[in-house]
């Protein structure tokens, strides 16, 4: 070697390893994020580890990415970015990761200790007090100071997102920590004890009386279901009291979209709201009855609520009911063995007086439940059909038809995605992920890429407005290089499309919502992913097309959609 060639310096564990020992400690296999200076030492040690990086191109689409990954894999998704600008750029996601109860590890760096407390020694990215900017939008936030402290406060960050309910977490760590050495063992063993949230057996007691003894007992199942993995439980319960079930937009494939109990999610219809007042005792199950859960909350319950909620913030926070702060799977399951001991009666004789094992309803009396539930979903039907929307059901039974049934789809959003939370049926659980938690544009493509990330095996449906497609025209360049099975369908109408209806049914006319957008089709192809122009007739055979294919697509249907008409206004 020459005397004039540097010679690589033996590297000394610092920090930065002791981050990612930690994660993998912990159980982490993947990592996403975006490298800035400050976080430097912790990129540099990923080199080192075993751990599989997926590097996004903007932070908020790594932190979507992220989000995504942990709903798929009901996991932990940590997410790495620097200080200042790439720790903010994280917030909109993980507004929609504590919206949606995704548990993301967000690890952002620091300017050196000395910049920290409102010092104002001027460092690059320096921010008065960077964590304030993440209390009020993650569960919890956490700070290592000194190399020693990493371990335990990874820990305590990774267990915080995993307690019920999951949500994101904020972990802070110095520029200068990361770098420091770090003279303490490598991380072998770490152990993280995530909080379980049982009900209590008084209550279980109390809500099983109050669903045994009704005569319309109707079930709310929202996306603290699916979270959960309650599926089979919400299914047993269900069937146990002969209860119909609707879904939230966040729980949809919380149960069976065809099952003769299902009324699906038409959550924004005053037939279904309705439906949902006139029983006599309501079972809500991970869902606090927010804005678009209550059709604009304009429902108004005329029976008794029980709600089973793990947010204790939102526990009776809309409506009065008997809460029972617990996880879903865990109540329900409470529930199925109460309300099963009641039915056997005491002689464990099945079809007890007053149980719905009884048998259904007899001639005079009301519809049986079945009844009920298909007359209610004719209605739906029969709305819909007299508002001249044959287009967008079309569209909508096209992505349906094209889309195999083990995929995942990823929606934005966009009117399209309006239609497919009421009239979309995912066929099984955790199919479908979108943004209705927090509601911000950019999510359905990003996200895509993060489910693609936990199963390769399997394609990947993306679907954005034009609007929307913007925010994430950079990951092209993700899918391409890591060669992600995701399809990408962009419905191009030249503009907000949900926000140009809004503001011309409120205002008589739209302003800021036309947009000079660029040819998708080219622009995907400058990045090396095959992309095509559809119709609407067209559409079911290219986009399945697309999604056999091998790696990343863009298919790009110029259509203008629009929504059906509201109900809750006229209330």
């Amino acid at each position: 070697m020459s005397s004039t060639t540097p010679t690589p310096t033996q590297h000394r564990r610092n920090g930065g390893d002791l981050v990612v020992e930690s994660l993998a400690a912990l159980g982490a296999d993947t990592v996403f994020g975006l490298p800035g200076q400050h976080a430097l030492g912790v990129f540099d040690a990923l080199r080192r580890s075993a751990l599989r990086y997926v590097g996004l191109r903007v932070e908020n689409n790594a932190g979507f990415a992220a989000d995504a990954y942990a709903r798929t894999t009901h996991g932990v998704a940590p997410l790495l970015v620097s200080t200042g600008p790439g720790a903010l750029m994280t917030l909109a996601a993980l507004q929609e990761a504590a919206a949606g109860s995704a548990a993301v590890l967000a690890i952002g760096s620091q300017v050196p200790l000395a910049g920290i407390g409102g010092g104002r020694h001027g460092y690059l990215h320096e921010l008065t007090d960077q964590s304030a900017s993440f209390r009020g939008v993650v569960k919890s936030v956490h700070t290592a100071r000194t190399a020693s402290q990493i371990p335990s406060a990874v820990a305590a960050a990774w267990e915080s997102a995993l307690s019920t309910p999951h949500g994101p977490v904020w972990l802070e760590i110095p520029q200068d920590v990361l770098l420091a050495a770090a003279d303490v063992p490598p991380v072998a063993g770490l152990e993280a004890r995530p909080r379980e949230l049982l009900p209590r057996p008084e209550l279980i007691a109390a809500a099983a009386d109050r669903l045994t003894q009704a005569r319309r007992p109707v079930i709310l199942a929202g996306g603290g279901v699916v979270r959960a993995g309650a599926e089979a439980e919400l299914l047993a319960l269900a069937e146990q009291l002969r209860a119909p079930v609707a879904t939230t937009f966040g729980g949809k494939g919380a149960f069976p979209w065809e099952h003769p109990l299902s009324l699906r999610s038409w959550m924004e219809d005053r037939y279904t709201t309705a439906f949902l007042e006139d029983a006599d005792t309501l079972l809500v199950v991970g869902s606090g009855l927010g804005e678009l859960s209550s059709n604009y909350h304009t429902f108004r319950p005329l029976g008794r609520v029980v709600q089973i909620e793990a947010d204790l913030g939102k526990l009776e926070s809309n409506h009065a009911a008997l809460g029972i702060h617990a996880d879903a799977r865990a109540a329900l399951a409470a529930l199925v063995k109460e309300v099963g001991e009641r039915e056997a009666g005491p002689d464990g004789d099945e079809g007890a007086p007053g149980s719905k094992a009884a048998g259904a309803a007899g001639p005079g009396d009301a519809p049986s439940p079945e009844a009920a539930v298909s007359d209610l979903l004719a209605r739906v039907r029969d709305r819909i059909a007299g508002q001249h929307l044959d287009l967008e059901q079309q569209v909508l039974a096209s992505v349906r038809d094209a889309l195999p049934d083990g995929a995942v789809s990823c929606w934005d959003m966009t009117i399209l995605a309006y239609w497919a939370w009421s009239a979309f049926d995912p066929r099984r659980t955790n199919a479908l992920h979108s943004a209705q938690g927090a509601g911000g544009l950019g999510y359905g493509f990003p996200a895509a890429l993060g489910v693609a990330v936990a199963d390769p095996a399997r394609p990947v449906l993306a679907v954005s407005g034009d609007g929307g497609a913007m925010y994430s025209i950079a990951e092209l360049a993700t899918a391409r290089q890591y060669d992600l099975p995701v399809t990408w369908l962009i419905v191009d109408d030249g503009g907000y499309g949900i926000l140009r209806e809004y503001m011309t049914d409120a205002f008589g006319a739209a302003t800021a919502t036309e947009l000079t957008r660029p040819d998708f089709v080219a622009l995907a192809e400058s990045f090396g992913v095959p992309a095509l122009r559809t119709t609407p007739e067209q559409l079911r055979t290219d986009l399945a097309a697309a999604l056999a294919a091998p790696g990343p697509s863009v298919v790009v249907l110029p259509a203008h959609l629009r929504m059906f008409a509201p109900t809750h206004l006229d209330s």
